[in-house]
């Protein structure tokens, strides 16, 4: 039944046979077979089909909200024998929205160290992906806004506040300020994230609220790396969090201005599955996510 159940998410996911059938490492014809056989067994129809994939009936949606329970409590149980058998081992799987991915480290270093036997997979997602990576448990945790958009069936552990700065050249408009404010931000030409990432819906909001209209980027990218390359060269200005610009490391000719009025924040954290048992890898994450949040506040 839990292979079944678990071809079943892998079809949510993908929404697609042959590419679900792939990911599960069967053929298409095993794993149609299966989702019959699990038809059979409940007794109802699971999925809307013709020659394709055509979504799920409401039975089928029911019974994914359970496959996700005990799928989760499997991988759970699974964990937690071998963690009392050999100590924690296994794969942690991470998505994180692009500002902050310079902070992951801080997490999966010292939690490394403790925990040896571990490895570990990043993703780099929008925070709407991060949340619908956790719910269908493609990722054991992600790493996103905490205080904006719902988290829906999602535990939080705050992690840090997000500021915002002008990072651009000394010799660049508004380069030689201490402090800048949105509206001043919204009339020189910004590099920024793409609009389907919530941080640049935030900074959207910000410029609108101040004043500054519909804003038009000079360039977009679904990378910080892409962002910061560019602002790099002299010729470019960004709007970025605080802690974000020192982890990439500014030049000599590079400034962090505070952008004020109004003085915006928002916080990161974790986010795990709101569900227990937690399996014992994400236990350890929690954990080491509370110890950083302690030292991100001293």
């Amino acid at each position: 039944m839990i292979d079944k159940l678990e071809f079943l998410l892998a079809l949510a996911r993908e929404k697609n046979f042959r590419k679900a059938a792939d990911e599960c490492g069967v053929t298409q014809p095993t794993f149609s077979a299966a989702i019959k056989q699990l038809e059979d067994i409940l007794g109802v129809l699971l999925v809307q089909r013709s020659s394709r994939f055509l979504g799920f009936t409401a039975e089928g949606e029911r019974v994914l909200d359970w496959a996700r329970r005990i799928v989760a409590d499997s991988r759970a149980m699974r964990q937690e024998v071998q963690a009392l058998k050999r100590g924690l081992v296994g794969h942690l799987k991470i998505a994180a929205i692009p500002t902050a991915l310079g902070m992951v480290s801080e997490l999966t270093t010292p939690y490394r160290e403790k925990h040896p036997q571990v490895k570990f997979t990043i993703y780099s997602r929008t925070s709407v992906e991060v949340l619908s990576m956790l719910s269908n448990l493609e990722v054991d945790a992600g790493i996103t806004y905490i205080d904006n958009e719902p988290l829906g069936k999602a535990r939080s552990i705050p992690l840090y506040s997000e500021q915002y700065r002008l990072v651009t050249s000394e010799n660049s408009p508004l380069g030689d300020r201490q402090s800048v404010t949105w509206a001043e931000v919204g009339k020189i030409p910004l590099c920024l994230l793409t609009p389907d990432m919530q941080n640049r819906r935030i900074i959207n909001r910000l410029l609108q609220t101040a004043g500054s209209g519909e804003l038009e980027s000079t360039l977009e990218s679904n990378s910080m790396i892409v962002l910061f390359s560019h602002v790099r060269t002299g010729r470019w200005a960004s709007v970025m969090p605080e802690k974000l610009a020192n982890t990439l490391g500014l030049t000599e000719r590079l400034r962090s201005i505070p952008i004020v009025e109004p003085e915006a924040v928002h916080m990161i954290g974790l986010v795990v599955p709101n569900r227990e048992p937690m399996t014992p890898l994400t236990v350890a994450l929690v954990a080491e996510a509370k110890l950083l949040a302690e030292r991100l506040r001293d």
